[in-house]
Formats: C-alpha cells, structure tokens, sequence
C-alpha cells in the first residue's frame, strides 16, 4: 500500500507538469472536461479541447470537427442527382466558459441533409442559410444561477441538433424541417433546482424582424430523466421569403413536448409537436393550416465502439388546395412517415456511420412530392458519413 501511493503521487506529479506545459503551449488537456457547446445528444462524443490563454481575456477552449459525406437516393427531385458526395463539417469552435462575460463562436462550412428534402451542396448551403458563422453569442453570467446570451442563437424547440455531427441521426427528421434552427436575438436563462427556464426574442427562421418570442421549461425528474416544453411564434407578421426563411413556417406557432431517457447505453427520446399557421390573405394564407407530430429517436451502444440509432416519425397537415390553405408538407393536407437507422463506430474522436431512411408520403398534390415530375409518392436514400472531432 505504501509502495502504491508513492508511485500514485509520482505519476500525478509528472502529469501536472505535462498539463502545465499543455495549457501553456495550446495542447490538448488529457482530462476531458465538459463544454456547453456545439450540444450533441451522442452517440458521437465530443473530445477534451485544446486550451490556450488570450491575454486579458484569459483561457480560451478550441475543438471543431471535420467530415465528408456521401449519399444515394432515389426520385430524386429536380436539379438534384442520385448520387451527391460533399463535406457535410469542417468547422472550429472557440469559446470562454468562465467568468462574467462568456463567449462561442462556430465558423466554417456544413451542410444541412434532412429527410424528404433536395440536397445543396455545402458551399449553396453556407452562402443561402447561416453564413461562414453560424453561431455566434456573448454570455453575460451575473450568477451561477442566471445569464443572458445575444447573438445568433440555437432554436430552443425540438429534440434535434442542426449540425449533423450533434445528432444521432445524420439527416434531420421530418419533424425538424418545420422548426426553426438558428435565430438572431437575445435569450434570458434561469436554472434552481431540477428546473430550467429560457426566454428569447429573434428573429425566427433567420428573418432579420425581430417579432418571434421563444419560451422553454425543461424538469429534470431524477439523473436519468428529464421532460421539456417549448413553444413560440411569430407575434407580427412577415411576408417575404429566402431559403432560410420560409414564408408559412416563418409566420406560425410552434409547440413541442419533449421527453428524454439516458442511462448507461441507452438515449430514448420521444416527443410531440404541433405547428399553426394562422389565415393570413396579405401573405396568400387564406386559410389556416396545421401540422400535428410524433417522433421516436433511440440510440444503444451495443459495442466498447458500436452504436445503433433508430428513428420513426409520422406528420399528417391540414387544408386543401382549393380553400387556399398553406402548403406545410406535400400539399395541402398531406401525410407522411419515416423510418431511420444510423450504425456509427466512434473511437477516439475518428467516427464513421452509415444510414439508411426511407419516407413514405400520403395524400400528396401531384407535383409536390419526389422525382423530377413530383408524382413520386416515395424516397428511400443510404449515406456514408466519416470524419473525426478533435
């Protein structure tokens, strides 16, 4: 026992001294340490940061992550391909996690695949969404207990990340494509106890009007579980669209109930979501429409480096094209469902993982559906993601 301890004592000091020198030239800590941001829900894991000192502004955390994508699908809808092969991240994170005045920042390329929806390619996806920035906030901490965050923010509502590396899926869900992803504004938040609470103002689907209100209430019911509600809306109006900003979803009302189950292996997260978009004949909405969903999304480790994710969904919408509802699906009052399964293997940062999805369409429009002519009632797509997080 004596002799034990000495050799511990020994290794501990050698180790400070590698950390010294690590901290003092920007390498990588051998201590993982947690950081609030990118947020992923695994299975891929994000690695300790590179920490190097910035003066007055003290020390500064780097990661990032870089990774390519290959896809084939079928009916692919026009001026998309069968086959696409693209970076789907290569992106660096910057931020201060301590003290009064806090910061991140994200910068780089990405692309955004999500299920039923042409694929861009990751320079179009850059230069028509969020910019070489995506995400970007100052972080006032008064108290342990309270901050404040101003810049461009993560969407509060969903159970899904924008950022395909953040998910446990590599395409973002039907669900998700009426949510918002990144908002410009000022967010209020406040944690005690097993609740936590955030307020914003933005500008919705990346708008440029500030008149979209955010609210979440999340309850942590022990270490394992935990339950969200999000909702919010557009409290004006706007009528005009861009790629990032469209026209009907940019003037709804969103409402989500989230729950989440993680413990040991398993990550088990269902939720529902409901969407409104009220009449509005300034904006060509001469009759309301809605969406009503549910989603399942489960993740297991089934190897030391083996994860298996699995996602199912339906969506059904309101209206029809001849009372001038919104067109929120694949016409007016269409269905869908999906199903998705993700292997990933991830060890030490280096990941790869296949995908394979397929989306079913009910009560289409002719011409809003897959293909080239649109009269496709069906998509199946199979992808390849590899990359590594350091």
């Amino acid at each position: 026992m004596i002799r034990r301890g000495r050799m511990t004592r020994r290794r501990i000091g050698w180790e400070r001294i590698l950390l010294i020198g690590a901290l003092s030239f920007g390498i990588r800590s051998a201590y993982p340490a947690p950081l609030p941001m990118p947020a992923m829900s695994g299975p891929l894991t994000a690695l300790a940061p590179f920490h190097f000192s910035a003066g007055p502004l003290g020390q500064l955390d780097i990661s990032g992550v870089m990774s390519g994508l290959g896809v084939w699908q079928d009916n692919p809808a026009p001026g998309d391909h069968a086959f696409r092969a693209d970076i789907s991240n290569a992106q660096v994170f910057i931020q201060k996690t301590h003290g009064f005045f806090q910061f991140f920042l994200q910068a780089g390329a990405y692309d955004l695949p999500a299920l039923g929806t042409p694929f861009l390619s990751t320079g179009n996806t850059v230069s028509e969404y969020y910019g070489a920035l995506p995400q970007a906030f100052l972080k006032i901490v008064p108290s342990r207990n309270f901050s404040i965050q101003a810049g461009k923010l993560p969407t509060l509502i969903g159970a899904e990340y924008t950022f395909t590396f953040e998910n446990m899926n590599i395409e973002r869900g039907l669900l998700w494509n009426q949510e918002n992803a990144v908002e410009r504004g000022v967010q209020v938040n406040y944690s005690g106890g097993p609740f936590e609470a955030s307020l914003q103002w933005g500008d919705g689907f990346y708008s440029n009007r500030f008149n979209w209100i955010s609210g979440s209430l999340s309850y942590a019911i022990n270490s394992a579980s935990s339950v969200s509600f999000v909702g919010m809306g557009n409290a004006g109006q706007t009528d005009y669209s861009t790629p990032a900003t469209p026209l009907d979803q940019n003037n709804s009302d969103l409402l989500s109930l989230v729950y989440t189950y993680s413990s040991n292996a398993w990550v088990i997260q269902p939720y529902l979501q409901y969407t409104s978009v009220p009449a509005n004949p300034l904006i060509g909405v001469h009759r309301e429409a809605s969406t009503r969903g549910a989603a399942l999304l489960m993740s297991d480790r089934i190897a030391p480096h083996f994860f298996l994710a699995a996602r199912i969904e339906y969506i059904a919408s309101t209206g029809n094209a001849r009372d001038g509802a919104a067109n929120l699906l694949y016409g007016p009052g269409s269905k869908a469902w999906s199903l998705t399964f993700t292997p990933t293997w991830e060890d030490q940062g280096f990941f790869a993982r296949a995908e394979f999805s397929f989306v079913q369409v009910l009560d289409e429009t002719s011409g809003d559906g897959f293909g080239f002519q649109g009269n496709r009632p069906s998509q199946a797509r199979a992808l390849l993601e590899t990359g590594f997080l350091f």
